[in-house]
């Protein structure tokens, strides 16, 4: 399974029509809340939660969190629609208002129009008190989804393989991480580094290098008013290492032939030696470990090979956030299964993830963070809606994997060009999006 789904057709084409939607009943719903409830008791409906999460809606642990929230709210009725290609379903079925009553916001949304599609869950300031991440739903001062878990970037890698390839502390920079790779490529018989560029989706994993660069919570702004790509911005260092692994003949022979799946298993019993994902891939990675019979403890996690004042940095953003159909007719019961799911479900344990509550402790899998003084990062994410508007104008597509399909491409020979003439050119439509928009 993977993380998400990648979108299909033209975002801001999409963004248009989905907006335009909102002029008709839905967009009489706009500015609604959808209020926390009082009594658990009292609180009745059915809902339809969807979700991209279909291998957990097909082995019954979704109707095991149904079955606890019910302790709870015996009053409701919770089920649930799992869709393969979520991003592509949810777009389509946003043209009217039959869109679940509860659902993850897909990437297509603008955040400046999340009023039109969601209702409320309360104010940026009651909300940030207790949860992280609320900025990257706030618009005007009100939150309008909630992730359920947090994620942190990072390379999944196998330890034994890096050691016997006599690597054993964490790379600090760019060239010691080559360095590694190289020295994984001369002593063992792994597969240095692996893009997944048929899946296409991993390779916009590479975003989250933003901030953990240059440990800077500012980061997310430095986007929307300058250049993503100038010497020693976060994308331009991150961009330039995969770059670099590709054209060093340190990645997969042939990145068309790659496959998602079988690259777990791979990575799990040291056929693969590293992958840049993120927090949230490391329990899949062990679980494929324990299939193939390897050791799940041989799968580490390292933080981008780049420090500020001797410190290692990584940015703590969210999942999919979870939002009520602002057309509901069960909003209460909506909230209280987000509310519930988010705090008292064990989601966010049970995935090894970062929790949303700010109080919670760090998971298992973080704990090598933790003893190496990995400083985590909470973006200021108040420019986020500016970005993804920068970024569709542009046709960059920074969360999207084509522009670095094209980079791999690029360093392997299928395409012409240089890496700076390609990050320039980057730059320069970026430049001419924001200005166009008034950024």
């Amino acid at each position: 399974m993977n993380r998400r789904t990648a979108l299909a057709g033209s975002i801001a084409a999409a963004v248009a029509l989905l907006a335009s939607a909102c002029t008709g009943s839905g967009g009489s719903a706009t500015g609604a809340d959808a209020e926390a409830p009082d009594d658990p008791s009292q609180v009745k409906g059915s809902i339809t939660v969807l979700t991209h999460r279909t291998d957990l809606v097909q082995d019954g642990t979704m109707k095991k969190y149904a079955a606890e929230f019910n302790k709870t709210y015996p009053g409701v009725t919770v089920k649930f629609e799992g869709l393969t290609d979520y991003e592509g379903e949810v777009k389509i079925r946003m043209n009217t208002e039959n869109y679940g009553d509860v659902l993850m916001i897909p990437a297509v949304i603008e955040k400046k129009d999340y009023p039109k599609f969601f209702a409320s869950l309360g104010t940026r300031k009651e909300r940030s008190a207790e949860y992280r991440f609320t900025d990257y739903s706030t618009v005007d001062g009100k939150v309008y989804g909630q992730s359920p878990i947090g994620v942190v970037p990072g390379f999944v890698y196998n330890k034994k393989v890096w050691a016997r390839a006599g690597v054993t502390d964490w790379p600090t920079t760019p060239g010691e991480f080559l360095d590694a790779l190289k020295a994984v490529k001369a002593k063992t018989g792994a597969v240095p580094y692996y893009t997944n560029f048929k899946d296409m989706w991993p390779l916009t994993q590479w975003t989250n290098v933003n901030g953990s660069v240059s440990c800077d919570t500012k980061a997310t702004t430095k986007l929307a008013e300058g250049d993503p790509w100038a010497e020693g911005a976060d994308l331009r260092v991150g961009d330039t290492l995969l770059y670099d692994i590709v054209r060093g003949g340190l990645a997969e022979k042939d990145p068309t032939t790659t496959n998602w799946e079988a690259s777990k298993p791979r990575l799990a019993k040291g056929e693969i030696a590293t992958m840049w994902l993120g927090s949230w891939a490391v329990v899949q990675m062990r679980d494929a470990a324990k299939q193939a019979g390897a050791d799940p403890a041989d799968i580490g996690f390292m933080p981008f090979p780049a420090q500020k004042n001797g410190v290692f940095c990584a940015v703590a953003s969210p999942d999919y956030q979870q939002a009520v159909n602002v057309n509901s007719d069960n909003k209460q019961a909506a909230r209280a299964w987000i509310d519930w799911f988010t705090d008292k479900s064990g989601y966010a344990e049970a995935n090894l993830a970062l929790s949303p509550l700010k109080d919670a402790p760090l998971p298992d899998i973080l704990t090598p963070y933790q003893e190496a003084g990995v400083k985590l990062l909470d973006l200021d994410d108040s420019k986020g809606a500016e970005v993804k508007s920068i970024d569709n104008s542009s046709e960059v597509g920074i969360f999207k994997p084509d522009y670095r399909q094209e980079l791999v491409d690029l360093a392997r020979g299928a395409r012409k060009g240089s890496l700076d003439g390609h990050l320039a050119g980057l730059g320069e439509r970026w430049a001419e999006a924001r200005d166009a928009l008034g950024s």
